[in-house]
């Protein structure tokens, strides 16, 4: 009882109040009136600490956060907070828990804070919110394998949850939207209203799906919506669907090939490429 009286009175008289602060702290537009016993929990704010110069009585220090949009001001003021109080965790959000994870992984030191924040994340992938989460992977470079790539992007302050995300996001596409939508159980008949809506919802996403997750997707066993055949139409479809949006003006034409006799062991006979197409050649007459 002792502890958590000590907890509440540290989050309210020095986090929200700023009480016998010591050090300044500027992000984004704000300030923030704090103390260096606290912050040197976090390896970045106690690195900044020591090598930012110190004049007077108090410190101050600035998080530049100009190459990190996915720290929020929101994610980031609740991410401070926790270096204070486990209380933050109950303001963790769907709607912000991505700024939360990016801001926690980006100050450090935070793994039930990253925890917290990538379940929400993770519970909020639905037919509502795909759209955003694949503008997010798609800004995740991968290798051909869908492993991440060592190259630096808008997302690598993540760390190893941009690729927990990213097999989230794939995991939805692939069991839980077929499964919500009823279209995988059987042979359904199509002139059904019901399976025609949750079928055209499944093509409508998909068209906007990054084309490696797309082909991934498509070629995967998991991915059960039929036999080849009806595989083999719903990706024709969701390719002519393409072509009018995601891949119009990618110089890259897609295509869909249905493998007599099987797939390769693992996969399905269903299977995607994408080829560039060759610039017109002009002939110039001397």
């Amino acid at each position: 009882m002792h502890n958590e009286e000590i907890v509440h009175h540290l989050y309210h008289a020095g986090f929200q109040t700023g009480n016998y602060a010591d050090t300044i702290l500027h992000v984004h537009q704000n300030t923030y009136r704090l103390h260096a016993i606290v912050l040197s929990k976090s390896p970045l704010l106690a690195h900044l600490m020591s090598t930012s110069p110190q004049s007077g009585a108090q410190r101050v220090i600035y998080v530049q956060l100009e190459h990190e949009p996915e720290v929020t001001q929101e994610g980031f003021a609740i991410a401070l907070g926790y270096l204070y109080s486990s209380v933050s965790l109950s303001l963790i959000r769907p709607d912000n828990a991505r700024g939360v994870l990016a801001a926690g992984c980006l100050l450090g030191g935070m793994d039930e804070l990253c925890g917290y924040a990538y379940d929400a994340c993770r519970q909020s992938i639905n037919v509502e919110t795909i759209n955003e989460w694949l503008e997010f992977i798609d800004t995740i470079p991968s290798s051909p394998d869908g492993s991440l790539t060592p190259e630096l992007s808008l997302t690598s302050v993540f760390g190893h949850f941009a690729q927990r995300l990213r097999d989230d996001v794939f995991h939805f596409l692939v069991v839980t939207l077929p499964n919500a939508l009823e279209i995988n159980s059987s042979e359904s008949d199509p002139s059904q209203g019901h399976t025609q809506a949750s079928r055209d919802t499944l093509l409508r996403v998909f068209s906007l799906v990054p084309f490696d997750m797309f082909k991934s997707a498509v070629e995967s066993r998991a991915f059960e919506i039929g036999s080849d055949q009806t595989r083999f139409k719903f990706a024709k479809d969701v390719i002519e669907m393409r072509k009018k949006g995601i891949a119009r003006g990618h110089g890259a034409e897609e295509t869909v090939v249905l493998a007599f006799g099987g797939g390769h062991p693992g996969g399905s006979a269903v299977h995607v490429t994408r080829k560039i197409r060759k610039r017109p050649l002009w002939k110039v007459n001397s």
